[in-house]
């Protein structure tokens, strides 16, 4: 009769269980009620007192573990029939293959537990990690972390977890907090509520248990329990209105388990130093009884000094059981603490009531684990899986959505006027700062300045007008020392009295605390961490490539209160990122690899350098092969190659556009009124818009280095080239060939004197792009050179497009072109490969320009953009579409004004798969620039196909750059 009564009592507390579960919100809640019960029923009737003793255990093991640790654990779980597995620290191949094994072995499938708090790969190395909380604690758009609760969850059941032990709730209102600090979600109980919240809808909703953690709040201890007991001195009303807050909205929402911390909080439990972990008190009353919890509780781990330190293994175990908890996490000795147990049981010190109502709570969460349906985790595909594109997109949107800009005099933030700016960076802290910088570069010239003295390194800053200090601290985990220096106080204090000065700190936010003063920082920017990702975007925020949108998730003193962010939009420049946060597929632009690989192993060319962008973000951004192939020198980012006809789209043809639009030319305008000694010349009628379509009659081009060669020789004529530079002799063609002097107009003379075509068609041409330089010239009288610079790449933050590179980047820093052994006979090294343009010094208005991928794509961004980049408007989008018209295509000339245009037939310089909209141009040596404004894409390739010989044109016949942008094309999913 007793049994009967005993077992219909523990029936009860199992239907409070479920009714206090089914009327939340808990995605997690299994509406068959009647066949979990049955499962549950069928488990716990045929289980022994030893057996259901053991299901109160959850054992620690890694799968880096020794195999003597792995075999402990199979006999606990023969011999006891432990309840769960908490695993640590390795893999998730040998990870899922432990727990497979382990799985085999129990007679009841065991509950799998990890901390995963910012994802496996808190534990598991080549698993996919997220922000930590304090950085999520600064976004304000809490989808987005609840995708980041979900996905955790994917992989967590992905390798057969089935209980992760966050999210933490834990408020941090202690700065010196050495245990949680950047684990909490912030100080403010609201919003730390709310992104719990997200983040356990989120893991909850793809069917893992989420586990809120530190019960009764961790936040404001000074000392890590797990070395010493911390003590929470807040009276009770404190606690009840703070620390539990975030737990009562957790509770109503379908919380599916606590963990409960060892903490001393006098307040609460009156013994001295008694651990909340084993205290009724805190447990049961307080948790059960008055915030009504009836989900699993789990204590905070048995081994841990705060707790292990003050009771003998075993009676901690006990202890905490009947404190009210119903998962013993980490024992010190399962078999010992197990007698324990079973004695207290015998003796009526534990009920059969108490065991039941626990080890049927466990079973449940067992069954809704899906373990009533157990079957082993299949190792395919994992390392994929665990490692989407999805995952990696998700980081990058987290990262760019924290980064919070809290203090911004005179709106320096983001970066404007590139064009007066002369900025350096200097990196303080023990960590790497070479992302940070490599991404600064991207933007504009940004130099490194380093020194062991201050006063060396505020000699070097007096040539600059704008300092970016990044402060770096090491990303390994939440743990690392993040305080700054008394040396790097003072440094900081002098650089930034002495420039403007914008700090940007890649640790906890603490951090600052230790500064006297930020009034002489103009800017301040945190981003919580040290991560790639963050020194990347970080960049990006600084030169407005991203918006910045994170809020402050604690305060830094009274200057910067709970909530302090500055908003900022992006300025149009170029940001750069995944392919999918744009709607593109980076397995199949994969692809794009084995071609250029092809073209390199075919001699198509020594090397490559190549951007796609989409929607004003370039997604693929790869170096290939070497400067030559000698295969000394590796092509880099910052490599500058020729770019030939390039520089008619890239240098001239802005400078054109721009008069449009001053209203100074239009399309209509005759040579004859931009060059008056064409006048009366066969020429003096053809307009700016016939010409720049290639409809003029125009020679393709003249050859005028043959007219200069000596007939005997076949050299350089010694009538018109000199080996040392003079005053008659001072055009460099390269540094021991000079030019004439008075022979620069002798080229045009030329051009106006040459025969037109005698048929009116399409021909493409150089010839008008020698007439406009020098009406450009003539009529700013400056250079193309000083003129580009001025007008655009300055501004532009197009720090490597520049003619005469020579003076500009270091020989090994530009890319060759070509043993010239007609003219030069020599390398053509840091010179414009087109001879009429070395003719002309190196400035040509058809060749000359000199850049990277980087920054051609950065020119091409404004024309996308309608003219405009950075914050700046350089043309209007009216003036710009009138050069982008084919108006002579019922003439079958396929070209805009100036630009090139994609093919009307079955021949052209694209893949035939882009929007007729689209425009761009080619380079004799092997360069491709396009943009479509319809699919918002940038396609660049850069290359020396030229070298060592002009005459191989294997890049031209094979079409490798057409295949590169079909396959761009098939890659846009959306």
């Amino acid at each position: 009769m007793q049994h009967i009564i005993i077992k219909y009592i523990s029936f009860l507390l199992f239907l409070i269980t479920y009714s206090v579960y089914a009327q939340s919100e808990n995605p997690l809640i299994v509406k068959d009620f009647e066949a979990q019960k049955k499962w549950v029923d069928s488990i716990y009737n045929r289980m022994t007192l030893k057996e259901k003793v053991g299901q109160l255990f959850m054992v620690s093991v890694s799968s880096s573990d020794t195999q003597k640790k792995k075999d402990e654990i199979k006999s606990l779980i023969e011999g006891f029939q432990i309840g769960g597995v908490i695993f640590s620290k390795g893999g998730p191949v040998e990870q899922v293959k432990l727990n497979n094994e382990y799985q085999q072995l129990s007679k009841i499938p065991l509950l799998i537990g990890m901390d995963a708090e910012w994802g496996l790969g808190m534990r598991l190395d080549s698993t996919q990690i997220f922000p930590w909380n304090m950085a999520l604690g600064a976004i304000e758009d809490d989808k987005l972390i609840e995708e980041t609760g979900k996905q955790i969850a994917k992989h967590c059941k992905r390798i057969g977890v089935h209980i992760n032990f966050a999210p933490v709730v834990d408020i941090n209102t202690n700065p010196e907090n050495p245990i949680i600090g950047n684990r909490s979600f912030g100080e403010d109980k609201e919003k730390v509520t709310q992104k719990a919240l997200a983040f356990m809808k989120g893991m909850q909703l793809e069917g893992v248990m989420a586990s809120a953690k530190h019960f009764p709040g961790h936040g404001d201890a000074d000392s890590d329990s797990h070395k010493t007991l911390p003590t929470i001195n807040f009276d009770a009303n404190r606690i009840d209105s703070v620390e539990l807050y975030p737990y009562r909205k957790l509770i109503k929402r379908g919380l599916s388990s606590i963990m409960i911390a060892h903490l001393n909080v006098p307040s609460i439990e009156y013994r001295s130093n008694y651990p909340s972990s084993i205290s009724k008190k805190v447990v049961t009353n307080l948790l059960k009884d008055s915030l009504q919890f009836q989900g699993l509780i789990i204590t905070d781990a048995l081994d841990m000094k705060a707790v292990s330190g003050s009771e003998e293994p075993g009676d901690i175990d006990l202890k905490a059981f009947l404190a009210g908890n119903d998962i013993l996490l980490m024992s010190e000795d399962v078999p010992l603490a197990s007698q324990k147990i079973v004695s207290a049981y015998y003796s009526g010190t534990i009920t059969e009531e108490r065991l039941s109502y626990s080890v049927r709570k466990i079973l449940l969460a067992k069954y809704k684990a899906g373990l009533n349906k157990y079957a082993p985790i299949k190792t395919d595909f994992l390392f994929q899986q665990l490692n989407s594109k999805k995952n990696e997109v998700l980081y990058h949107e987290l990262v760019e959505n924290s980064l919070t800009i809290i203090k911004n005099d005179r709106e320096i933030l983001p970066i404007k006027n590139l064009d007066i700016k002369k900025i350096a960076y200097v990196s303080l802290g023990d960590a790497s700062g070479d992302v940070f910088y490599e991404e600064l570069s991207k933007y504009a010239k940004v130099d490194w300045v380093k020194g062991n003295q201050l006063g060396e390194i505020m000699e070097q800053l007096r040539n600059y007008n704008y300092v970016i200090v990044g402060f770096h601290k090491s990303d390994n985990s939440p743990w690392e020392e993040y305080k700054f220096k008394d040396k790097e106080l003072v440094w900081l204090y002098e650089i930034a009295r002495a420039n403007t000065t914008v700090l940007n700190v890649f640790a906890k936010p603490y951090a600052m605390l230790d500064m006297l003063t930020t009034t002489n920082l103009e800017g301040i920017v945190m981003a919580y961490q040290n991560s790639e990702i963050a020194q990347e975007k970080s960049a990006q925020l600084l030169f407005g490539g991203i918006d910045a949108k994170g809020k402050l998730p604690i305060s830094i003193g009274e200057e910067f209160p709970v909530g302090t962010g500055y908003k900022t939009k992006a300025l149009q420049r170029l940001t750069y990122g995944l392919p999918e946060s744009v709607g593109m597929n980076s397995y199949k632009l994969a692809k794009i690899d084995s071609i250029v690989n092809i073209a390199l192993k075919e001699k198509m060319a020594p090397g490559v350098q190549l951007i796609v962008a989409r929607k004003g973000k370039v997604i693929f951004n790869k170096n290939y092969g070497y400067h030559t192939y000698d295969k000394f020198r590796k092509v880099k980012g910052s490599d500058v190659y020729d770019l030939a006809s390039l520089t008619k789209i890239l240098a001239t043809l802005p400078l054109v556009i721009e008069l449009k639009d001053k209203g100074i030319i239009s399309l209509n305008t005759r040579v004859g009124e931009m060059l008056p000694s064409f006048k009366d010349s066969n020429k003096e009628h053809i307009t700016i818009r016939s010409m720049l379509s290639h409809y003029a009659k125009l020679r393709a081009w003249i050859p005028f280095y043959v007219y200069t060669m000596d007939s005997i020789t076949k050299r350089p004529d010694k009538k018109y080239y000199r080996n040392t530079r003079s005053n008659d002799f001072n055009i460099e063609v390269t540094n021991n060939l000079y030019f004439r002097s008075d022979m620069k107009d002798s080229l045009l003379l030329k051009i106006r004197d040459s025969d037109l075509r005698s048929r009116l068609s399409y021909k493409y041409s150089d010839l008008p792009f020698y007439l406009l330089k020098s009406y450009i010239e003539s009529h700013y009288k400056n250079t193309l050179h000083n003129l580009t610079q001025q007008h655009f790449y300055k501004s532009l933050g197009a720090n490597h497009a520049t003619y005469l590179p020579l003076t500009k980047f270091k020989k090994k820093e530009i890319v060759p072109t070509e043993y010239d052994r007609i003219f030069r006979d020599e390398i053509v090294h840091g010179y414009v490969h087109d001879q009429g343009a070395a003719m002309l010094g190196g400035i040509g208005g058809h060749a000359g320009l000199f850049s990277n991928a980087n920054d051609v794509t950065k020119i091409m961004q404004m024309y996308l953009n309608g003219g405009s980049y950075g914050g700046k408007q350089y043309f209007s989008k009216q003036t710009l579409e009138e050069f982008n018209t084919c108006y002579y295509c019922h003439r079958n000339v396929r070209r805009g004004i100036g630009f090139d245009k994609p093919q009307l037939g079955n021949v052209g310089p694209t893949c035939g798969c882009i929007s007729m909209t689209s425009f761009g141009h080619s380079g004799f040596t092997g360069t491709f620039a396009w943009a479509d404004p319809e699919h918002e894409i940038i396609y660049v390739f850069l290359s020396n196909r030229t070298f060592p010989n002009a005459a191989n044109r294997k890049l031209i016949s094979s079409d490798i750059r057409s295949e590169i942008q079909k396959i761009i094309y098939e890659a846009i999913d959306y």
